[in-house]
C-alpha cells in the first residue's frame, strides 16, 4: 500500500521538499505543525507530513498511545521516504527529528532539519541522545528555543556535534517555540523565524 501524505502545497513552483515527522505527543496536523508547514510553503518549500503507526492508530480508534519502539518508527520513516519524490530534505519536530537524524546518513537526503531536538529528557541532562550526532555526515540544521528543557544553549555547547550540523537558536522559545511574553513576540513569530532559517538552509 502506498503511504499517505498530508501535503502542504506552495503557491509557486516548489523550490524544495521537506518530509516532516511529528513529535511524540501531537499528530501531523497539530497547530504547531500546521503553522510551520504554512510558513515554509509561502517560502516555496513543499511539506509532506505523515503519521507514525501509533499516532495513526490513535486517530482511527481514539485514546492515547505511547510511541512505537524506535525500530518501528524508523521503518515507518523509511517507508515514507522511499514513497516521496526526490530530491528530498528530511526532518521533524522533537521525536520526529530524532528519528530523521538517526536515519540521515543511511537515507542520504539532501539535508536534515530538526525543530526542537530532544537532546535529553527534561530534567535528565545526563541522558543525552547525541552520540550519533557526533558522527553525522549529512548536512543538518537544528532550530532550538533558548528555553527548551530538552537542550539549552549552555548544555548544547558542551556536546561534541559533527561539523556538518548547525544549531540555530530562537530567543526565549521553549520546546514548542512559545516565547516569553516580555519578548513581545508570539509563537507564530518564532515559528516564522524558524521557517525562514530552514528555507534559507534548503535554498542557500
Amino acid at each position: 500500500m502506498t503511504p499517505d501524505f498530508l501535503i502542504t502545497p506552495t503557491a509557486i513552483s516548489p523550490r524544495a521538499t521537506l518530509l516532516l515527522a511529528h513529535g511524540a505527543g501531537a499528530p501531523m496536523d497539530s497547530e504547531y505543525t500546521n503553522c510551520l508547514a504554512e510558513a515554509l510553503a509561502v517560502r516555496g518549500i513543499q511539506v509532506l507530513r505523515f503519521e507514525f503507526p501509533y499516532m495513526a492508530a490513535r486517530r482511527e480508534v481514539g485514546g492515547k498511545r505511547p510511541p512505537n519502539p524506535m525500530p518501528v518508527l524508523q521503518d515507518s520513516f523509511r517507508e515514507h521516504y522511499r514513497a516521496a519524490p526526490q530530491p528530498l530534505y528530511i526532518g521533524g519536530k522533537s521525536m520526529g527529528g530524532r528519528v530523521a537524524s538517526l536515519l540521515a546518513d543511511e537515507l542520504q537526503p539532501a539535508g536534515l532539519i530538526c525543530f526542537g531536538y530532544p537532546f535529553h529528557p527534561p530534567g535528565k541532562p545526563e541522558k543525552t541522545r547525541t552520540a550519533h550526532l557526533a558522527e553525522l555526515q549529512t548536512r543538518g540544521l537544528i532550530l532550538q528555543g533558548t528555553r527548551d528543557p530538552f537542550g539549552k544553549p549552555d548544555e548544547v555547547a558542551g556536546y561534541g556535534l559533527s561539523e556538518q550540523l548547525q544549531v540555530s537558536w530562537l530567543d526565549t522559545g521553549d520546546h514548542d517555540l512559545k516565547p516569553l511574553k516580555s519578548s513581545g513576540l508570539t509563537q507564530a513569530d518564532l515559528i516564522d523565524q524558524a521557517a525562514e532559517r530552514a528555507a534559507a538552509f534548503m535554498l542557500g
